[in-house]
């Protein structure tokens, strides 16, 4: 039997979504998702991780023998050459833990470590909004913001890896990722209304038609712009994809954002370059995971 499935695991700070596709990127059986509790130790994070592979397996009748590899998508910062997470907020007692080496151990098969916003981009690159096209320029709206360039179905990292980190790039009084963020909308809607609501609050009040959610939606268009900017005039993409859980208020901030992205960026692209929001939705995290074994 030939090695033709790769398990994807998605390891945030809240939870681990395990899932299986085959070659051809489609998703084979029933994704696991279980709770990272990311106060417990390294080593009984690794047990989950462990575990849901093992579930995912048993579950959807894959047989060892079938399993071409591993990949984590880990929320980062990563070492992927290591295959370890650095010092990592959202994971704590993961700092510099061998993940890559322990799982190989366990599985015998090879494993391939990642960010997860590169893994969401190269999902949507090489099966969702992105397949077909050469060159890609995706973004991670979400608790921070993420980016990753993936060039003819490969994940272009840079000298050091840490292509594409634009977060802490410099914009107004302090970062970009200051206003591109769920912290951020936060901020833009306090700015507006008075009142410190999470992002997701904020969307749930834009879609009843909430004025001061729908500016502050408006205004992160306006800010969203300015990355985008930068990316088109330095890259030249083919297209531009936008993930994350922010993303799903993409209809809320989609005029000002091209609006304004329109008047900064070179007439071709301006007239070309699609920006879109991502397919395939929170799977693309495992799947995307699964890809750095393709």
């Amino acid at each position: 039997m030939s090695a033709n499935i790769i398990i994807g695991v998605d390891l945030g700070g809240t939870k681990i979504l395990t899932g299986a596709i085959n070659l051809q990127g489609e998703i084979v059986g029933t994704p696991v998702k279980v709770p990272t509790e990311s106060t417990l130790s390294g080593e009984l994070i690794f047990e989950k991780i462990t575990r849901s592979v093992q579930q995912v397996m048993k579950e959807n009748s894959i047989k060892p023998e079938s399993l071409r590899g591993i990949g984590i998508g880990s929320t980062g910062p990563v070492d992927a050459d290591k295959g370890i997470i650095l010092e990592c907020p959202q994971l704590p007692t993961m700092h510099y833990f061998p993940l890559r080496g322990e799982l190989e151990k366990h599985f015998s098969v090879p494993v391939h470590v990642n960010n997860d916003a590169n893994c969401l981009i190269l999902a949507e690159a090489m099966f969702g909004a992105g397949k077909s096209c050469s060159s890609i320029v995706g973004f991670t709206l979400g608790t921070g913001l993420g980016c990753a360039l993936v060039f003819n179905g490969k994940l272009w990292e840079g000298a050091t890896g840490t292509a594409a980190e634009i977060w802490p790039s410099p914009y107004r009084q302090g970062h970009i990722e200051d206003f591109i963020s769920g912290h951020g909308v936060s901020e833009i809607y306090y700015s507006i209304a008075h009142k410190s609501l999470s992002s997701l609050q904020i969307f749930q009040l834009a879609e009843q038609g909430d004025i001061s959610a729908l500016q502050t939606w408006r205004l992160f268009g306006k800010h969203l712009s300015v990355p985008l900017a930068w990316s088109i005039n330095l890259i030249d993409p083919e297209k531009v994809i936008l993930g994350g859980s922010i993303a799903h208020a993409y209809k809320y901030f989609k005029d000002t954002m091209e609006e304004y992205l329109h008047k900064n960026i070179c007439p071709v692209p301006a007239r070309r370059t699609a920006v879109v929001p991502s397919l395939l939705g929170d799977d693309a995290g495992f799947i995307g995971a699964a890809c750095l074994l393709l």
